[in-house]
Formats: structure tokens, sequence, C-alpha cells
């Protein structure tokens, strides 16, 4: 069977090739073609490393580490709608309703963003990279569960067009796509992307829901009723794939052991996260003031933000001690949006599209330093054989 593949796309691929009649559309086919097989193809010249990982099995550790979150958002999203009516359900219940869902808007997320990502390939006659694989499945995960497709279209399409294409392409933008595309949304349809309705997939024969979200609650002065371990499992209200710590961190496990995930990111960010909490914490002026620190690093989208993206290999630092200073300073800014902003108590996806801007500065700055220290070495040692 494999062969037999093998051997119908080189035969397609055949009116595709250079001085052939189709060969403007080479960038689209040769898409599918390493989406299905190994690329064939090798570095010939310049220095490089010799090494058996590629972009496109770097974005398919990432999607696997995504998976055990995004099971758990659709069966979530099931039980949050069940718990509304009052009706008895079973686990492939709530999972079937979850999945009615989600899985058709991350089928328009792939469409749209892959139209336009094979669109700019044959314009500009480059090849199609793998990282809309891990961005098309992440927009859905940070959005509303009952948001209509054709917002996430739109959102989808202004993240690539904006935050990646304008750039240059994959590898090129200083954004997070992904969280670009939820800050259009939320900028652009705030009554969609707010509120207490937004959060939980909406019973038509309930009349009133309570799907605000833990930080929703604490943000309006009100008291929360779900436990830690609630918390901590995500069998709570909240977009699809940020309610359960315990998955994001199976997801982060595997992306660490890999290499894929920088280590340093997810560590500094969670402890930014505590420092700024524990702050709060001995002033308690209000109720997000008073929420222990521990208790904001298991809520909302804290968790999910730091392990998948704020350790985005483009947007987010380059040097070792550059991913220190810029995790630590996502997870700061992170807890202080949501304590000083009631109206959007989720300061995660702010947090960490303000970081991306500085990333760049923050590896200025840490590079200089270590040339001044090299320099100021040098100097000493030079002065030493002197003597």
């Amino acid at each position: 069977m494999k062969n037999f593949l093998r051997n119908k796309i080189d035969l397609i691929k055949r009116n595709f090739q250079k001085g052939e009649k189709f060969e403007k559309f080479a960038p689209a086919v040769n898409a599918f073609d390493t989406f299905l097989f190994v690329p064939n193809h090798t570095t010939q010249k310049g220095s490089h490393i010799r090494d058996a990982v590629d972009l496109k099995r770097t974005m398919v550790t990432v999607i696997i580490a995504l998976m055990p979150v995004l099971i758990y958002g659709i069966y979530n999203t099931g039980y949050q709608y069940y718990i509304q009516t009052g009706e008895s359900f079973t686990f492939l219940d709530a999972f079937y309703h979850g999945s009615l869902k989600i899985i058709p808007m991350i089928i328009v997320s792939y469409v749209v963003g892959l139209s336009i990502e094979f669109a700019f390939a044959v314009y500009r006659g480059h090849e199609v990279n793998e990282g809309y694989l891990v961005t098309g499945l992440l927009i859905p995960m940070i959005m509303p569960v009952d948001i209509p497709l054709w917002m996430v279209a739109i959102s989808v399409a202004f993240a690539v067009l904006i935050a990646k294409e304008a750039f240059g392409g994959t590898g090129m933008n200083i954004l997070n796509p992904a969280l670009t595309a939820r800050a259009f949304a939320f900028f652009a349809y705030p009554t969609y992307m707010s509120g207490n309705k937004v959060w939980v997939s909406e019973a038509s024969n309930v009349d009133s829901i309570s799907g605000e979200t833990i930080l929703g609650y604490l943000a309006a002065g009100q008291n929360i009723d779900y436990s830690v371990m609630d918390m901590f499992m995500g069998s709570i209200p909240g977009s699809i794939a940020e309610t359960s710590t315990f998955w994001v961190i199976i997801g982060a496990l595997i992306l660490v052991l890999t290499g894929v995930g920088s280590w340093r990111i997810i560590v500094s960010g969670i402890l930014g996260g505590a420092f700024m909490g524990f702050i709060f914490n001995l002033l308690g002026l209000n109720p997000l003031m008073e929420f222990s620190w521990i208790n904001h690093l298991i809520v909302g989208g804290f968790a999910f933000g730091i392990v998948f993206m704020a350790t985005d290999p483009v947007s987010a630092a380059q040097t070792n001690m550059g991913k220190w200073i810029y995790g630590f300073l996502v997870g700061v800014f992170c807890i202080m949006i949501r304590v000083f902003n009631p109206a959007y108590p989720e300061g995660v996806m702010l947090a960490i599209l303000l970081m991306n801007v500085f990333a760049p500065t923050i590896d200025h700055y840490v590079i200089n330093l270590n040339i001044e220290r090299r320099k100021k070495r040098w100097s000493q040692d030079n002065l030493v054989k002197t003597i």
C-alpha cells in the first residue's frame, strides 16, 4: 500500500515539476507529499547538522502532546452541557456532544488557515511549512465552545495574514498566531468572548445557566464553589482546552522529554506566576488578590498558555538566560493583568503577546552582556599573562 501510494504521488508530481504546465502549483502538491511521507530531499551545501528531527516531526510531537488536553476538553464540553440539563449521561454521551461542537471548529480552522498558507506558498514560490499543523489545532482549543464558526474563520484568516504571512511566514513571525487569533476575536466580538454564557455549550431547554469561569466570578466579587481538585482536573467552565491543569502537565512532560518544549520557560513562568500571586496574597485587597497563589497557577489559561504558547520557539526568547527572563515575566504579567483588569480577568493571552514583542530585546541584551563578560575575561587573562 505504501509503495502504491508513493508511486501514484510521484506520477502526479511529474506535471508539477520545473518546466511543466503546473509548475507554479508545485508547493501545494509537495506539501501533501511531505504530509504523508518523510521529505526525500536533504541539505546539499552550507553548514548543517545531521539529525533525524525535522520541522514535521517537531510539529507532530506538539500535536501528540496536545491530544490528552483536547480529548479531555471535548469530554468536558459535553459534561458542562449535561450538568445544566440534569439528565443522566455517560462518558460517550458527553464526548459525542463535545465532538459535535469542537470538531467543526477544528475543520474550519484547518481549511481556512491552510488555504491561505497554500495561496501564499504558490504566490511566493516556496514550500508549505508544517507550522500551521499546530496553530490550526491551537486556535479552536482556546476559543469559547459556542463561538460561531464564521468568527473562527475570520479570526484564523486575520492571524495567518497579519501575524504570520505579513512577517514572511513560518519562522519569521514575532507574535504567536494562535493567541493573535484569540486577541482579534476578543476585541472584535467581545460579547462572544466574555460573560457567563460563552464558556459552556448552552442547552436550549435551560432558561439560565451558570457558566462563568472561576476568574470571572472572582472579578465580580462572588464566591466560588469549586474544590481545588475540580480546578486541577478541569471539571469547570472555560475554553475548550484550558481547564485541566492535570492533562496540560501530561502534555508538558511530552514536550520536555522530547526536547521540543523549553523547560526553562515553563519553570520560570511558573515561578513568575507564583511570585506575583504570593505578593498579591500579602496585600489581599480584593477577591482576586486573596485567591491563593497556588490556585492562580491551576485555573484559567495559565498552565496551557505557559506550556503550549509561551514556549513557541519562533516568538519566544532564544538564549538560555533570555528564556528564564522571558518566562518569568510572562508569569508575572499574567497574574498582574488578572488582578488589575476586572473586565478581563484572564491575563495569559495579553502577557504572552506582550513578551513576544519584547523577546528580541531580551535576547539582544543577554547577548551583549555575554559579549561584555567575555571581553572583560579576555582582558584579565591577557593582563595576567603580561605580568
